[in-house]
């Protein structure tokens, strides 16, 4: 782990820089600026990247004001929380969506999927492997991690309300109504309880990688020990 606060300066700036070419990427600017992409609040993608992005600020800010070398403290549940759906964000897309049929492979080569997907998510993970003190995390981290699918969701099914359930307002350039981005929260396929099924199934997910980080967190001390 490294303490020196330069270290911490020129990454977390790196990452910081780097997210705000995301966040105009997101909003579609680089395809055509005169058409902006008013959908990106409803991907969890986005969602998880901008909680990630907003820690690292703050973490920024904190380097910024403290004048000696030590590790970084802050938001240490966010961090953790923020790291799990980062990950899944990088393994769900790498492994299952990348080569999808009826995908352009050259849409994973533009660079608002390169940073979302990739490039961030690695460098968020690594920033807390870097830079965070090992052995801080504590035993509620992973069930507290439960509650961001959980909040996702409900976020969702309030959009859905307000919407009415209106099927018919799609996401730009596709075929899939906004209220129901992904399929394990659409309620007119799955039903309520299929729905429900899904979020448990994240929900425990969510947990078990993060007692997984927990006992990687622990081995890690004992070994600098």
């Amino acid at each position: 782990m490294i303490k020196n606060r330069t270290a911490q300066l020129i990454y977390q700036t790196v990452y910081c820089t780097l997210g705000l070419v995301w966040c105009i990427a997101c909003l579609g600017i680089f395809d055509n600026i005169n058409l902006i992409r008013w959908d990106f609040y409803v991907h969890f993608t986005n969602i998880s990247n901008f909680l990630c992005l907003g820690v690292m600020f703050a973490a920024l800010i904190q380097t910024v004001r403290k004048k000696e070398d030590s590790y970084v403290t802050t938001a240490p549940m966010l961090k953790f929380v923020g790291m799990l759906g980062i990950l899944l964000t990088f393994l769900v897309f790498n492994i299952m969506l990348a080569g999808a049929d009826g995908r352009d492979p050259l849409a994973n080569w533009r660079i608002g999927s390169i940073l979302f997907h990739v490039v961030l998510p690695v460098m968020y993970i690594a920033d807390w492997f870097l830079f965070y003190e090992r052995g801080k995390c504590k035993w509620y981290y992973p069930l507290a991690s439960a509650a961001f699918p959980l909040i996702y969701a409900v976020f969702l099914l309030i959009q859905a309300v307000i919407l009415k359930f209106d099927t018919s307002i799609l996401i730009p350039n596709s075929t899939t109504p906004l209220i129901y981005p992904y399929f394990f929260v659409n309620l007119d396929t799955l039903g309520v309880s299929g729905v429900l099924m899904w979020i448990g199934i994240l929900a425990a997910v969510f947990i078990a990688v993060g007692y997984l980080f927990l006992g990687i967190d622990k081995i890690l001390k004992r070994r600098n020990q």
